[in-house]
């Protein structure tokens, strides 16, 4: 088997990549819920949550959703992205924003990172609206497709923000809607203001894996009420009439339980205290492998607060492994590390999209790989975790202290 199609180790990992840190009030929440019956879709925890993130952010209002995706999805649809819109979108990202283009009928259009800080490329963005479309009837199309730009999805990948203000001004320019993926980013921020309070509306996802989980779960924010309210309508069946079973448009089962909203906000508590884990851990791996050959280490703006979601360093030709053999070889002593995303341009769902470069997300998913960075990682652990990868360099390492696991 080729190093591209790496083993992961038959044994469940002793140091996972990002796990969910449980230490706060949840069982006290949950419990509560239990005790009192409101386990499903309404009840105060969900209300809550909602307001928790929204203040977290700086949004007037929150919809809280079953997933991050189902968030895109309504964002989509409540801005008013429709069959056969164009949708600009991060190629470098999980295929779940282009997934939710295509839920409504849209067409992605993919946009290469720039080389910098591996978000989104504005330049790109600003002179495509530019150069390459022209105003049509229901607002500015692509020349080459002939179909309107429905909307911008720039996403802020692996808590890090993308450089939005070209982007803000070339959408406002042409007044084209812009949504923010914030799923990987909550706690970021763009210039001293926090990430998803930027755009028209933003989106948020608390997966297993993100920095503040629910288990599986979402949210919406916007400023503008008419948009949350149409959200709130169709994430629970488009349903009308608060007595009565009416439903004048088809919606969506999207909605999240009481019980995981009460999870959600035990875990908002902790906020300040997982975005401190996350900085400490960027750092003693920035410290430890900054000088290690053909290793770039995971970079962060001026202009920016990265919450280092996943701590991803890359790999050049230069280094003495691979990302791929890396990966396998530290998976074989039971140490849990990821690639990033195939670019979506790339990808055979998603097959003639048209694309805005590429070569910059490529290289990135050829060298990119993440380590090991749950919230709970503990310093000895991790240490673990850099000895081996200085080991596998062919660098001296330290005797070990303590042992993987924590």
């Amino acid at each position: 088997m080729s190093a591209s199609r790496s083993i992961a180790p038959s044994a469940p990992p002793s140091v996972p990549l990002c796990e969910p840190a449980i230490a706060g009030r949840e069982w006290e929440y949950v419990k509560s819920c239990l005790d009192t019956g409101w386990v499903s879709s309404v009840g105060a925890y969900v209300d809550r949550f909602e307001a928790a993130v929204a203040g977290a952010v700086g949004a007037r209002h929150a919809v809280a959703t079953v997933n991050g995706t189902s968030a895109l999805h309504i964002a989509l649809q409540v801005a008013g992205v429709g069959p056969g819109d164009e949708v600009l979108v991060s190629s470098l990202t999980f295929i779940a924003p282009a997934n939710a283009i295509r839920y409504v009928g849209a067409h992605p259009l993919f946009v290469d990172a720039e080389p910098a800080y591996w978000q989104m490329d504005s330049a790109l963005v600003s002179r495509f609206l530019a150069e390459s479309c022209v105003p049509g009837p229901r607002g500015l199309v692509n020349r080459s497709t002939g179909r309107r730009i429905g909307a911008i999805l720039p996403v802020h990948a692996l808590g890090h923000p993308v450089d939005l203000a070209p982007i803000l001004a070339a959408a406002g320019e042409h007044d084209v809607p812009v949504i923010e993926d914030a799923t990987e980013s909550l706690g970021a921020t763009y210039r001293g203001t926090p990430v998803g309070h930027l755009g028209d509306v933003a989106c948020f996802s608390f997966n297993g894996n993100k920095l503040i989980t629910t288990g599986g779960g979402g949210m919406l924010v916007t400023d503008r009420l008419d948009w949350a309210t149409r959200a709130r309508y169709l994430t629970t069946q488009a349903k009308a009439d608060p007595i009565e079973y009416v439903h004048t448009e088809v919606g969506y089962n999207y909605r999240l339980t009481n019980v995981l909203a009460a999870i959600g906000l035990a875990q908002m508590e902790r906020l300040d205290e997982c975005l401190g884990a996350k900085r400490r851990i960027a750092e003693l791996y920035a410290s430890a492998l900054g000088n290690l050959p053909g290793v770039t280490l995971m970079p962060e703006a001026p202009w920016a607060r990265s919450v280092f979601w996943l701590y991803t360093i890359l790999l050049d030709a230069r280094a003495p492994v691979s990302s791929r053999e890396l990966l396998t070889r530290l998976a074989m002593r039971g140490i849990q590390t990821r690639p990033l995303w195939q670019p979506l341009h790339c990808s055979p769902a998603h097959a003639g999209s048209p694309t805005l470069g590429g070569a910059v997300a490529e290289r990135l998913n050829r060298e990119a790989l993440s380590l090991p960075c749950s919230v709970g990682l503990q310093p000895e652990t991790q240490r673990y975790v850099i000895d081996r990868i200085l080991e596998l360099a062919g660098e001296p390492v330290t005797p070990a202290q303590g042992h993987p696991g924590g």
